[in-house]
């Protein structure tokens, strides 16, 4: 008996434990990833954006925020995001040679 199977017997009622693999998830990941590429893949899914604006519109909305973090933590000390701004001044010379 291994350490997941172990731990999941005085776990009982817990869920799954962690560390172990969803296999569900990634059955159905799987059969997604399949049906897309017999579809046509990355060729088909960027042709059937272009054809209509309502097309991108979904692509932009709905498929491409999933490739996206859930949650976004800034370099603040609590996570919190930074804004800076600098103004910067460049004097440039002129390199004026009398020839």
């Amino acid at each position: 008996m291994d350490k997941i199977q172990a731990e999941n017997l005085t776990r009982r009622g817990a869920g799954r434990p962690k560390g172990s693999v969803n296999k569900t998830t990634a059955a159905a990941k799987s059969m997604i990833e399949q049906a897309a590429q017999e579809l046509g893949g990355v060729n088909r899914l960027v042709e059937w954006a272009k054809e209509a604006p309502e097309n991108e519109r979904a692509f932009w909305a709905t498929v491409f925020p999933k490739l996206l973090p859930l949650q976004v933590h800034g370099a603040g000390e609590n996570g919190e995001h930074t804004v800076v701004n600098k103004v910067l001044w460049e004097v440039v010379g002129s390199s004026s040679q009398d020839t």
